[in-house]
């Protein structure tokens, strides 16, 4: 039997852990293809996948048994994180960031000197110290599995995604929301840049893959590519017609942009 996926929560953070096999006679399902809430269970290719709600989420893929690697850590300045992690008996090899912020890497900063084993992965153009810098067509391994870095700038210039082709799924931090997408106003922002980065890196994505934002604010998880290419009130309009609607959006002026 095939070993399963499964998405819990330990804290602010979202799991995606291997587990024993074992058999499964019932699931709620959904279909693959369309939003979740928290309370959904989608099966995809014998993988029961599960969700769970976070508004500032971060991601936390584990593919092999114990093994992980946390996507945009979020903690809290105490032991309780340590404590959560070491509850469900997690070892994470890898804290990667998917958006160039000083905020976002402070928040991987403090989660390394929690769990400082982990390798911490920013992406190369931050300038930020790692140990290991990133960039466009790197993979990071890890226990057999392999995450693509694709390049997605646009909301920062820095924004990266991670794609698991094994399990047919993506990370896409703030670069592609759930029918929506990050901001374009931060310093070196660009809605041209953003427009092209999914419609070049995200879109081009086999149809059935699984999308990972990393946080939604209206109690919704995943998504898929085809989704997102046909319902996406952005993004499914020219790149002109994206630019004049970001622009437009009325944004109150962004948190800490004058020290970030």
């Amino acid at each position: 039997m095939a070993t399963r996926t499964c998405i819990t929560t330990v804290g602010h953070t979202q799991l995606i852990r291997s587990t024993k096999p074992r058999s499964v006679t019932k699931l709620n399902a959904k279909a693959v293809s369309g939003c979740h809430r928290a309370t959904d269970t989608v099966v995809l290719e014998g993988n029961s996948i599960r969700m769970r709600l976070l508004v500032q989420m971060s991601c936390f893929l584990q593919l092999q048994w114990r093994k992980a690697i946390v996507i945009d850590p979020i903690i809290s300045e105490d032991e309780r994180e340590k404590n959560r992690y070491n509850s469900v008996r997690v070892d994470p090899q890898w804290l990667v960031k998917t958006i160039q912020m000083a905020a976002a890497i402070l928040q991987t900063t403090l989660f390394k000197k929690i769990i400082p084993t982990a390798q911490k992965s920013i992406v190369k153009v931050s300038g930020a110290k790692a140990d290991v810098h990133v960039e466009h067509g790197d993979v990071i391994e890890f226990g057999g599995h392999k995450l693509e870095v694709r390049s997605t700038p646009g909301h920062t210039n820095g924004c990266i995604t991670y794609v698991s082709h094994a399990e047919s799924m993506a990370f896409t931090g703030d670069a592609l929301l759930i029918r929506g997408c990050g901001r374009t106003d931060f310093q070196e922002g660009s809605a041209t840049k953003l427009y092209d980065s999914v419609h070049s890196q995200i879109f081009t994505l086999p149809s059935n893959y699984l999308l990972y934002p990393a946080h939604d604010y209206k109690g919704l998880t995943v998504t898929t590519v085809e989704e997102e290419k046909d319902f996406n009130p952005r993004l499914t309009h020219t790149q002109q017609q994206f630019v004049t609607i970001m622009e437009n959006l009325g944004l109150p002026y962004p948190k800490k942009i004058d020290v970030s």
